[in-house]
């Protein structure tokens, strides 16, 4: 999940929300100050802690790192365990960065959107804190050795290295995934009837495949990490603009949900009489 792209639009989300006001009308789409500034500022909340957590890992010990046997790594996981590669891993954020752009550019490109930018980046904002908040979380609570770990041909200081203790999940995988298949969502809402809806899909399917497929390959991850990370953003990237539909029938809400003892999100709901 790159944070400086996140933290960007958040910058700008008093104007987007603004200019979202006078542009609902004639949108798919229901967004207010009111009801969301509040989910951002808590999704925000648990990003922010999440990365605390992160921070906070552990590095792996000499005994610990000893200890660790492929036989041992899950078995769709097992022939996996070892890669590593510099130059997938660098290729791996040309798509990924690439998919962070999609979302403002198909924004200004498509007619239908171009009039409801602010209100589609106050969705997308929304959309990539969610991502970011169960990617965190998870990543900073979850010890797992990336793949390169198992590669006994790195330096001992890499392997044991703290950022290389978060394989679970796919963070790249899954924030291009919801970059990526929340474009196609929001296309699709706002042109149903055109003919490019397939290839657009098509392309929301293949970039994060491709960002999942270089991590995979550069050792950062795990298969079953990637196919998490790709399932929870394309789900983020699809539920969040569904949500705010003005014909939503799902009943669905989602709200950030933190106690003393507990930080999360959380998927309600409501039954009508």
């Amino acid at each position: 999940m790159n944070s400086k792209s996140f933290y960007t639009l958040l910058i700008a989300l008093p104007f987007l929300f603004q200019t979202s006001w006078a542009q609902e009308k004639t949108s798919p789409y229901k967004t207010s100050f009111k009801t969301d500034a509040p989910i951002v500022a808590g999704l925000v909340g648990l990003n922010v802690l999440g990365l605390s957590v992160i921070k906070n890992k552990d590095e792996l010990t000499l005994a610990e790192l000893n200890a660790l046997n492929k036989e041992d790594v899950f078995f769709i996981d097992r022939s996996t365990a070892g890669n590593f590669s510099d130059k997938a891993d660098k290729d791996s954020y040309i798509p990924f960065y690439a998919s962070f752009a999609a979302a403002p550019i198909m924004a200004f490109l498509n007619k239908n959107q171009r009039s409801h930018t602010g209100q589609v980046m106050v969705l997308f904002v929304e959309t990539m804190a969610v991502t970011g908040a169960a990617f965190t979380l998870t990543a900073g609570l979850v010890d797992r050795s990336r793949p390169l770990v198992y590669n006994t041909n790195l330096p001992t200081a890499d392997r044991i290295d703290k950022d290389a203790q978060r394989s679970f999940f796919a963070g790249h995988t899954a924030a291009t995934a919801a970059a990526s298949f929340f474009v196609a969502k929001v296309f699709q809402d706002f042109n149903p009837d055109s003919k490019a809806k397939l290839y657009v899909w098509a392309a929301a399917a293949a970039v994060p495949a491709t960002v999942g497929y270089l991590r995979l390959k550069a050792g950062k991850h795990f298969l079953s990490d990637n196919i998490l990370g790709y399932a929870i953003g394309a789900g983020a990237g699809i539920l969040v603009p569904q949500l705010h539909k003005k014909n939503n029938q799902t009943n669905l809400s989602l709200t950030p949900a933190m106690g003393f003892n507990y930080q999360g999100l959380s998927l309600r709901y409501q039954f009508k009489h």
